[in-house]
């Protein structure tokens, strides 16, 4: 080869010329590959590996050339190359009866740096455990060394025996470097002894690696660039004369399929969607996996309810196989595919080595036999592979002559067709929209006659039926459609998987109302299948426009025995309240206690609570509770929360919308409802959130003299007696609100609540303080709830200004329930001086200050000596006034 240089001017015809690169080696190549995505050249000489680094080179604005750059150097031994493959930093190394799997990491391994020196990455094994020096020396004419087979994956491929040494080249303009290299696979073959002369028919060949890139959804109308193509998986192809080898790489290394050939190949080629294989006379199509394992690498609902797969085991098959005289060699490129024949049968050998040598594991001498000048017979087909969407109706077609009978290999066939059409859209970047499109419906299409075949035929996997018809993109309503109907007495027989779908699709609350025809349909099918499920799917929505009277007719013909009775009883009542049979209704209604109806409604939450485009929608039985049996429907919401049936937010709502509140206004059945979670000690994280719902509540009504809009369940009575965040109201609150005769009652309840909740021993007093600005301190209500807060928070002095300002008959009932033990000096140190003020400046209240300080005087006497007592007197009191508690003070010590 002629190299040029790069230094060199160049003339405008240089773009119409051949360029040549010129790469240097410094021993004879046996083999090269070059990376599908970065154009890297690996070459693979007797004992090491040449990687070539592909390089842009700009010369000037309108000017840029590629360049190859030795940049690795990666020696082995104990493998000699015959065919190498090699895909963005993973290598695949073979010999005539071995193949190592390599990846080369980029960064530093324990912290280690690539220098210019070869670099041991991992140790051969022990002599013990591969060949000894000494069974190497008895090899000769008369012996043969033939080792066992063996297949070693991921980290147990390093006791192989072959050494993998790196040497960086240390370019500075090198972006990536590789570092280490791991071991992934490495698989041994042992010849047939008994055949060994015929030394071809036990060599490998066909080595390959296939890259599969980052699809996104199927849906998807991204379009991937090449940047933007991401390695998602990786498989690796190799093939003995009589079988192939598919594994797949990347994640886990493991054996996807094997091939059997019907007569000894030639050649292989594997492609996402077919492996191609020759013979001396046929070219031969054998399905593959590929798409069905990166499929399950790129989605992680994979293999659930909502989408599936046909599985990587599923036995491969072979789809056509073309008559073809001579074939020599074959190589793909996109839809084509390449042939190059020879009519004369006569064979040239590209390798020749003595059949002991072959089975030893010495390095293979290559010979390459010189071809004639001219040599006739030679020929070159390109065969345009069939379209996958033609390719798939084809098959589509054929399987429907096992549609009768019912087995496994509709299935099979199907499924063949389903990775078909997969695998054309794994790299969406190379379709036309209208291709694309077409492979889409395909794609649905497929998806539908899957579910077809699991939903009809009895097999272990007849629940697949639901994510292949959720694939599909077909309406409850057309699966029922696609359903043979034909036998229609009570004998049919419906199989597992049409039952699955339709009760999985039902309990989902899809947003698809059947026809009146079609839902009848769906309830004699559970009748006679599934009957402890009707109740359950008469409450799906999509059933809503079932006959009542039929639905009541087949709930009468239930054998309750096996059954929740309560859930057939409360189906019945629903129906009857739809037909307008209230005496039926509260029939069916009565025959349960209210605790077993609560049961019921837990076990069905729809008989309440339905879901139509994503909104919580009170059903009919629901409104009627709500005038008739408001506590049993409280109750049940209740019951559906602490099960896990029915969110805090969405049982919020469903109280909204079912008395016919805007989103601001708050139903005193949803006041109800909170204070009884309350009651039924819901978890701490949620408590103060309903404490702060419920006071809110409780000072909006007060602030607005708002009655509520219905019977509150419960009295401040009942929650004081049931629920212990609810505590037992102060005494002096009582006094405070008596003395005030122009107290509201319509809105006392209330008040008594609030009182109760920050009495209580689990409210935070702190978090409630900002929110009561809309109670004036001028109402009773306002003041009590203000001096109640204050005191829970502890300011007794404020509160005893407020009281003697406002309240002067609450004051002393105060200072006996608050002013004890650490906070007993008040008596003397802030409520006598306070009150003896007040005196003196007289007014309306004297009375009331006067009684409320001999009351202090008598508290004060008892607790203080004589002396701290006269200390705390006013000087310029009446001495007749304080003389009786002075002598009672003196006396007291004498009388204990």
């Amino acid at each position: 080869m002629v190299g040029h240089d790069v230094e060199t001017p160049l003339c405008e015809t240089f773009r119409d010329q051949m360029s040549i690169i010129e790469m240097p080696l410094s021993e004879a190549p046996l083999c090269l590959s070059c990376c599908p995505v970065k154009g890297d050249l690996l070459v693979g000489c007797t004992n090491k590996l040449v990687l070539f680094s592909l390089k842009y080179q700009i010369i000037n604005e309108e000017l840029s050339i590629l360049d190859f750059e030795r940049s690795l150097v990666i020696h082995i031994r104990n493998i000699t190359p015959v065919e190498i493959s090699f895909c963005v930093g993973y290598i695949a190394v073979m010999s005539d009866l071995e193949v190592l799997i390599l990846k080369l990491e980029s960064n530093p391994k324990n912290g280690e740096s690539a220098n210019h020196r070869p670099q041991k990455t991992n140790s051969p094994m022990k002599p013990a455990e591969g060949i000894s020096n000494e069974a190497l020396q008895l090899e000769s004419d008369d012996f043969v060394i033939c080792q066992k087979p063996m297949e070693l994956l991921g980290e147990k491929s390093e006791q192989s025996g072959v050494s993998v040494t790196l040497e960086s080249t240390g370019l500075d303009d090198e972006k990536i470097k590789y570092f280490h290299v791991q071991h992934l696979l490495y698989r041994r073959f042992a010849p047939d002894i008994s055949s060994y002369v015929l030394s071809d028919d036990i060599k490998l060949h066909s080595l390959q690696l296939l890259p599969v890139y980052q699809t996104g959804s199927l849906t998807s109308e991204r379009k991937y660039s090449y940047q933007e193509k991401e390695l998602l998986s990786l498989f690796c192809f190799f093939s003995l004369p009589h079988v192939g080898y598919l594994y797949m790489v990347v994640k886990s290394v493991e054996l996807m399929s094997v091939y059997q050939y019907p007569e000894r190949s030639q050649q292989a080629v594997l492609t996402p969607q077919f492996l191609h294989v020759i013979t001396s006379n046929y070219l031969q199509c054998f399905t593959v996996r590929c798409s069905a394992a990166t499929a399950r690498e790129e989605d992680p609902d994979m293999d659930s309810t909502v989408k599936a797969c046909p599985p990587v085991s599923m036995d491969v098959c072979a789809l056509r196989i073309q008559l073809f005289i001579g074939l020599k060699a074959i190589c793909h490129f996109k839809n084509h595919i390449i042939l190059l024949t020879k009519a004369d049968p006569e064979v040239i050998p590209e390798r020749s080595e003595s059949p002991k040598r072959l089975l030893s594991r010495k390095a293979t001498s290559v010979k390459l036999k010189t071809p004639p000048v001219a040599e006739a017979g030679w020929n070159l087909y390109i065969v345009n592979t069939i379209s996958p969407v033609q390719l798939y109706r084809e098959m589509v077609d054929y399987s429907n002559t096992y549609k009768t009978a019912k087995t496994q290999s509709c299935i099979h066939l199907l499924s063949e067709a389903h990775l078909l059409v997969r695998a054309a859209l794994m790299d969406p970047s190379q379709l036309e929209p209208a291709e694309k499109a077409e492979l889409l419906e395909a794609f649905k299409e497929s998806c539908g006659h899957l579910g077809d075949c699991y939903s009809r035929l009895d097999t272990q996997y007849s629940h697949l039926a639901l994510p292949y018809y959720k694939m599909s993109g077909l309406s409850m309503a057309e699966v029922l459609a696609r359903v043979d109907w034909a036998a229609e007495d009570g004998s049919q027989k419906y199989d597992r998987g049409l039952i699955f779908y339709i009760n999985h699709s039902l309990y989902e609350n899809l947003d698809e109302e059947l026809s009146e025809e079609l839902a009848e349909r769906v309830v004699q099918m559970f009748h006679v299948a599934e009957p402890k499920q009707l109740p359950h799917i008469l409450c799906s929505p999509s059933m809503k426009n079932v006959n009542p009277l039929t639905a009541l007719r087949y709930l009468r013909k239930l054998d309750t025995s096996g059954l929740s009775s309560v859930l057939v009883t409360l189906s019945k009542a629903a129906v009857a309240l739809t037909v307008g049979d209230l005496d039926l209704h509260q029939q069916e209604m009565r025959s349960h206690s209210e605790m077993k109806l609560v049961c019921g409604f837990i076990l069905e939450p729809r008989l309440l609570i339905q879901q139509k485009k994503g909104q919580s929608v009170p059903t009919e039985l629901a409104l009627h509770l709500k005038e008739t049996q408001p506590g049993l429907l409280v109750a049940s919401v209740l019951g559906l929360q602490k099960n896990n049936k029915i969110g805090i937010e969405e049982a919020d709502s469903f109280f909204k919308v079912l008395c016919g509140k805007d989103e601001d206004t708050i139903p005193q059945l949803l006041v109800d409802f909170w204070e009884a979670q309350l009651v039924a000690c819901l978890p701490d994280v949620l408590l103060q959130k309903l404490f702060f719902k419920l006071t809110s509540q409780y000072i909006w009504r007060l602030s607005k003299r708002q009655p509520p809009d219905t019977i509150p369940l419960r009295t401040s009575e009942d929650l004081i007696n049931t629920c212990n965040h609810y505590g037992l109201i102060y005494p002096w609150v009582n006094v405070l609100i008596s003395s005030d005769s122009l107290a509201d009652k319509n809105y006392a309840e209330d008040l008594s609540k609030l009182q109760s909740l920050i009495c209580g021993p689990s409210f935070d007093i702190a978090s409630i303080v900002p929110f009561l600005e809309p109670l004036s301190e001028d109402t009773v209500a306002g003041l009590s709830v203000q001096v109640l807060c204050q005191t829970r928070l502890k300011e007794y002095e404020q509160c005893i200004d407020t009281l003697l300002e406002r309240c002067p008959e609450a004051i002393i009932p105060y200072a006996n329930h608050e002013l004890k033990e650490e906070n007993r000096t008040l008596w003397w140190k802030k409520l006598l001086p306070e009150l003896c003020q007040r005196i003196k400046c007289g007014g309306e209240k004297y009375q009331l200050y006067l009684s409320s300080l001999k009351e202090t005087l008598s508290v004060v006497a008892v607790e203080l000596e004589l002396r701290d007592f006269l200390n705390v007197l006013p000087e310029d009191g009446t001495a007749a006034f304080f003389l009786p508690y002075l002598l009672y003070c003196s006396r007291k010590k004498s009388l204990t």
